[in-house]
């Protein structure tokens, strides 16, 4: 495979253009010809780099994967300094992202959706993104479990959950267009956590939020 500078680009191009093609119309909605034309690229640059439209489009996910893990990470992080306000701060975060204009949904999810075979790599690709996610949401729910007592079971259980809520509220973001369904997933996140959290730990914790300014109570 050519190593040049000029062709090097080109992929990065043809990358660029299948990323933002697929992501507004999907897979098959989205051929190679206006991929190539969105990338100003030659088709011979395709063939240079890509075996199939399908390796191609397995690669700007994983591209994608990279990019939209560290932003959801560093997001996060900066959220709170508690794993709780951390967890409930990934909804917010949510909400900027559905409120966006380019926004259409998880990525993964709409092409996992297009492909038919479990072994298809693009459905791999996406099967790899939701393993990640999960991977972090379980950092953060063990240390929610440690610093409120609870089981590293609970932990788990509490991190598929969490999984779930998150995806839940991109499919009705993007569904019905409303931004504000991160704000329903962040309520039934708060209640879910209230409802694993130890009875003392529970106690402690509304003692603590009848005695925060009332701004504080509104960031947890």
């Amino acid at each position: 495979m050519s190593s040049n500078p000029v062709t090097a680009d080109a992929r990065e191009r043809l990358l660029d253009a299948a990323e933002a093609l697929v992501y507004a119309g999907g897979i098959h909605a989205t051929g190679v010809d206006a991929i190539v034309r969105a990338a100003g690229a030659a088709r011979k640059s395709f063939y240079t780099w890509f075996e199939s439209k399908d390796a191609l489009v397995a690669a700007a996910l994983t591209r994608r994967d990279e990019r939209w893990m560290r932003w959801f990470i560093e997001g996060t992080m900066k959220r709170g300094r508690t794993p709780r306000t951390r967890l409930i701060g990934m909804f917010d975060l949510l909400r900027e992202w559905f409120a966006s204009e380019d926004f259409h949904g998880c990525a993964f999810l709409n092409a996992a959706g297009e492909t038919a075979s479990p072994d298809d790599p693009v459905r791999e690709v996406a099967r790899l993104h939701k393993a990640r996610l999960l991977a972090f949401i379980v950092e953060q729910c063990e240390a929610w479990a440690e610093a409120v007592g609870a089981d590293r079971r609970v932990a788990a259980r509490l991190a598929r959950q969490w999984l779930i809520l998150i995806d839940g509220a991109i499919g009705v973001a993007l569904v019905s267009g409303a931004a504000d369904a991160a704000l329903d997933a962040r309520a039934a996140g708060q209640q879910l956590l209230d409802a694993l959290a130890p009875q003392s730990s529970q106690s402690s914790q509304s003692l603590r939020t009848r005695g925060a300014a009332p701004e504080a109570r509104g960031r947890s």
